[in-house]
């Protein structure tokens, strides 16, 4: 790796956007850009452990942004955050660019307490308009009715509810000084699907429109010459050409919003003469980019969009990504293993439908959408709905697998509730990402399902040790009456390369005892089960017997098990690699209370705080569960009922 990563002539003269404005002319922002993508390239090549496409795709729009508008007066808002790479580079972080997503480093989103001009912390999407438009109404309230504020979303996080909320609500507020910039890319991490794509599509491929629209602007330049009643004038002239030209009404301006665009998302200064434009125009307004996801480095120009989201580590002048880990055959991902076995128990049971929200290739749902495309349905980003519309099809004798990662699955726990549980619809919730991701840190840990998921009644709340029991827990949630089924589960890899096994039924609410032991019991749910064998294995030696119970449902969970645990040891540790609080522990601390047992427990697993970036086994080990944690707290434990004997001993 590079010790040090030079930019061009023009990008080292920028430390913040105030030099961008002060230093250059209009004409230099198309050199600026080509400098600052360059950048991005060289950097994320080298690091990998990054996004990329994105942030390409919005280099000559961040340019513009800040060279146009005052920033961080003027607020700017990015949706998701994947796309602020350019943005982060330009507003005082250059130097520390090579850190992204590292330990320690910067955050591979906008953070408000890494910078000022990170004016909201994002990393799920569709949030922008809301937040930009919370701002804009804050400061109309406290009198600086002066300041911008621009949100840019792209058209993958328009398909969310919260955008097209956040849009109402604006087309309502004319005194709100907003901008929403739409990127629009065809793609989210997939491309695009439904009925927003294909309007969109429609407006940018219109030549007719776009031919008569240049057209339009010239001639309502000279209506504007008639009086007062001109402006009247000029928008029922725009809107009547518009619906009759697109054969539909505009859609942003039935919500009040004044429509611009489409323009080409790639021209710097074309893009910032636009923007000066707008500055002047009160009240809420659109414009909407066309870009290209991964433009100007042709190798993601040209290859799969999907496969250059975040392409790790790669060989900026051939393209080629470089393959980093052992080359000895490696346990599959959790993600694969869900993938090839739900097209295994659709070819058997017709009854399968398989959902997920704009994540067919990040949950590898796409491995049934390639075998079964009538049986599969990605909905776009929109949580919420994928929930509901799965619980529709179970009311029809169907069952729905709807993949969610875990973070996401926030999004959507009122229509978890009310939809589904409470209607106790078969739907099977298979939750990607559980516990610690890594680098993309606190915006996407899976922290809090195991919590969330025990205290919805009719739930059952479920997570394997290995592929295997992965398997299993699939089969078993889709056979009859099994009602609302979470089955949650790591990113990254399993621990088998033998894992396509015979699948079989597996008793709800039943754990499994992993190995007999005679000085302490630990108990796990999910994947840090391995950790504990782990510490097994390194105890061996110390002669220390350790009993290990993998429990496999926090809820209902196995109380036969807990009575034989609690009836035999008085020292226990719960390991699970989700929160602290309410969590797996929780459910065994409830238990030993009403049932009158006593015992010292000592729970491991996520505290309560947010974690922030690293790589997963950083994150493991700060947390306090990884294997060395686990022996760790072994001896400590039995070193300390040494010394109680002592005392007691002594006492007497």
């Amino acid at each position: 790796m590079s010790d040090v990563y030079k930019p061009g002539r023009l990008l080292s003269q920028i430390s913040f956007p105030k030099d961008l404005r002060e230093k250059f002319d209009f004409e230099d922002l198309t050199q600026i850009s080509k400098e600052l993508r360059e950048y991005i390239v060289d950097v994320i090549s080298e690091i990998g452990n990054s996004h990329f496409g994105a942030s390409l795709g919005v280099v000559e729009l961040t340019v513009a942004l800040h060279y146009v508008f005052n920033t961080p007066d003027d607020q700017l808002v990015w949706d998701v955050g994947h796309q602020a790479y350019g943005h982060k580079i330009l507003t005082g972080r250059r130097e520390v660019f090579h850190t992204n997503r590292l330990k320690g480093g910067i955050s591979g989103f906008p953070k408000r307490s890494e910078s000022e001009f990170d004016t909201f912390g994002v990393g799920h999407s569709s949030t922008s308009i809301s937040a930009a438009l919370g701002m804009a109404i804050a400061n109309n309230y406290l009198g600086n009715k002066e300041k911008h504020h621009i949100a840019v979303i792209g058209d993958g996080a328009m398909t969310a509810g919260l955008a097209f909320e956040g849009m109402n609500h604006a087309g309502f507020e004319k005194n709100a000084n907003l901008l929403v910039v739409l990127n629009d890319n065809c793609m989210s991490i997939d491309p695009n699907v439904g009925a927003l794509k294909e309007y969109l599509t429609d407006i940018t491929t219109s030549h007719t429109y776009n031919k008569v629209k240049d057209e339009v602007w010239k001639l309502l330049g000279k209506i504007s010459k008639f009086g007062p009643d001109a402006q009247t004038i000029a928008s029922k002239v725009s809107n009547a050409l518009k619906g009759s030209l697109l054969k539909q009404s505009n859609l942003f301006e039935s919500l009040n919003f004044r429509y611009f665009g489409p323009v080409d998302g790639h021209d710097a200064v074309g893009l910032a003469r636009v923007l000066s434009d707008l500055k002047d125009i009160p009240g809420p307004k659109i414009l909407h980019c066309i870009t290209k996801k991964g433009a100007g480095y042709k190798f993601s120009e040209q290859g799969n969009p999907t496969k250059w989201h975040a392409p790790g580590v790669f060989n900026k002048e051939t393209g080629e990504i470089v393959k980093i880990g052992p080359k000895s055959p490696q346990p599959p991902k959790y993600q694969d293993v869900f993938g090839h076995t739900i097209v295994e128990l659709a070819e058997k049971n017709t009854k399968i439908m398989g959902v997920t929200p704009a994540m067919p290739s990040g949950c590898s749902l796409n491995i049934m959408m390639q075998a079964m495309p009538d049986r599969s349905f990605d909905v776009g980003i929109a949580e919420q709905h994928a929930v509901t519309f799965s619980a529709g099809l179970a009311t029809q004798g169907l069952v729905p697998f709807c993949n969610i990662y875990s973070t996401f699955m926030q999004r959507a726990f009122d229509q978890v509730l009310h939809d589904v549980a409470l209607q106790n619809l078969n739907v099977v919730f298979c939750l990607d990402r559980g516990g610690l991701v890594g680098a993309d840190g606190a915006t996407h840990h899976g922290a809090y399902d195991l919590a969330y998921m025990r205290c919805i009644p009719n739930m059952v709340v479920s997570a394997p040790m290995n592929e295997e029991e992965l398997r299993n827990l699939m089969y078993t949630a889709q056979l009859p009456n099994k009602g609302p089924f979470s089955i949650r589960y790591p990113r990254g890899n399993g621990v088998t390369t033998d894992w396509k096994t015979p699948l079989k039924e597996i008793k709800v609410g039943s754990g499994r005892k992993v190995c007999n032991g005679e000085d302490i019991a630990i108990l796990t749910i999910g994947h840090p089960g391995n950790f504990v064998q782990e510490a097994i294995r390194e105890l061996y030696d110390y002669g220390v017997s350790v009993a290990h119970y993998d429990m496999r449902f926090v809820k209902p969970i196995d109380e036969i098990m807990l009575h034989e645990v609690f009836s035999k040891f008085k020292q226990i540790i719960t390991v699970e690699d989700g929160c602290i609080m309410g969590g797996f522990g929780s459910a065994v601390v409830e238990f030993m209370a009403d049932q009158g047992y006593q015992a010292q427990i000592v729970r491991l697993g996520i505290p309560d705080e947010y974690v922030h970036h690293g790589t997963q086994e950083e994150l493991w080990e700060d947390c306090g569960f990884d294997t060395k944690a686990i022996v760790g707290t072994i001896k400590t434990m039995l070193s300390l009922n040494e010394e109680n004997k002592k005392l007691k001993q002594n006492i007497g």
